[in-house]
């Protein structure tokens, strides 16, 4: 009996190790960014710890944090006081921004570790003429390096926005600061359980904006509780990452990684002490799935995004499907896409934050149905017990073929 019991526990440790995803090179940023928002110490042990929570950004680090950076296989946003650029900083005159810029790239140009330099977090359209030119000497000075401005979310006032509306707020960003890229923030998990009115019609907008000028978007969302935003659940960061992916999103960042020391901020994945929390094991998770996803995401084009049968104010419903004509379950939106010979995608997700539901669809055109794994990257039937959705989840589809 117990060399049964020994040759049958073998066997089992063979079969689930012969499941498991090999381990590879994660993701490039170049590719889409997956960010922990705000300052990182250039501390080793904390850096090694965010490349294995499954970023590929370690935030904003000092010029002298960059080789702890490169040796964690991470690069950063490089924040230097020289180039945070204020209201006063964007009112300074070219030479004064050339000089500043200028400094700031010869610390740290040609390090393998840049990605890019953190200039101004939620400004106003006031600024934007000044944060244009000093995108425009960054441009100058290491064109390869991404000028990091984030913008504000939808239910900002229109004092904050110093715009009449969001979309002109978006519009005027554009046309005057010519970023690479557009980042946002938008907070939408509540205490209560609920989602905040805004979120998917602030997707909408950016998504708009970025297609309209051909640039990448990032969103940034929460994993932390304080004010009343809900605790971290596996479900809430699944739906803020899935969610983003189905609008076309290019990179993800999850404020905060560190818990700050202040108010009723709490359950980030590092909390004030140091250690790492429940958030942080969620978050690794939904972190490695969307690497796995990456590979095949990164070379569809977006085309469309569907809310059936519950449609949020200024998105759109079933009738504009590009793909589908039946989509049945739960609460459910579709991210449709094309592959690089025209092949239909969609990424299906559950928008019920608490509850699974399983779904079925019926594509326009015939042919079978496979699913991109989140867990593998591999390409499997789309059968059997495939058809269940958690609570926030996505799931990445080819359709016919």
């Amino acid at each position: 009996m117990a060399e049964y019991s020994l040759a049958a526990t073998l066997g089992i440790v063979l079969l689930v190790c012969a499941t498991l995803p090999a381990q590879e090179v994660p993701v490039a940023p170049e590719d889409f960014v997956i960010m922990p928002w705000g300052g990182t110490p250039a501390d080793p042990a904390v850096l090694e710890g965010i490349a294995e929570c499954g970023f590929n950004l370690a935030g904003f680090v000092a010029p002298e944090g960059l080789d702890a950076v490169q040796a964690a296989g991470l690069k950063a946003l490089v924040s230097d006081g020289l180039c945070h650029v204020g209201n006063a900083e964007a009112e300074l005159d070219d030479a004064e921004i050339t000089r500043r810029v200028e400094e700031v790239v010869a610390k740290v140009k040609g390090h393998p570790a840049v990605f890019g330099y953190y200039l101004r977090d939620e400004p106003g359209a006031q600024p934007f003429p000044g944060l244009g030119r000093w995108a425009a000497a960054f441009a100058e000075a290491d064109p390869q390096g991404l000028p990091y401005i984030n913008l504000f979310p939808n239910y900002a006032s229109a004092a904050q926005l110093g715009a009449a509306t969001y979309d002109e707020y978006l519009e005027r960003f554009v046309d005057t600061v010519k970023p690479r890229f557009i980042s946002y923030d938008h907070y939408a998990l509540m205490d209560d359980g609920s989602l905040r009115g805004g979120y998917f019609s602030n997707l909408e907008s950016v998504r708009r904006a970025a297609l309209a000028n051909d640039l990448p978007f990032w969103n940034i969302v929460l994993s932390n509780a304080h004010f009343h935003y809900a605790e971290p659940t596996e479900g809430g960061l699944r739906f803020q990452a899935y969610t983003t992916l189905a609008y076309g999103a290019r990179g993800i960042s999850y404020f905060t990684y560190f818990a700050p020391h202040i108010g009723n901020y709490r359950l980030a994945p590092i909390d004030q002490f140091g250690h790492r929390t429940a958030t942080w094991d969620m978050l690794r998770s939904v972190n490695l799935q969307i690497q796995k996803l990456v590979p095949t995401y990164v070379t569809l084009k977006s085309l469309n995004v569907f809310h059936h049968p519950d449609v949020p104010e200024g998105c759109r419903g079933l009738d504009t499907s590009v793909h589908l004509t039946a989509l049945s379950g739960g609460d459910l939106m579709a991210g449709e896409f094309e592959g690089p010979e025209g092949e239909p995608y969609v990424l299906v997700v559950n928008k019920d934050l608490h509850r699974s539901t399983n779904f079925g669809l019926t594509p326009k055109a015939a042919g079978a149905i496979s699913v991109v794994s989140a867990y593998t990257g591999h390409v499997t039937p789309f059968a059997g017990e495939q058809v269940w959705l958690a609570a926030g989840q996505g799931m990445l589809l080819r359709l016919g073929g």
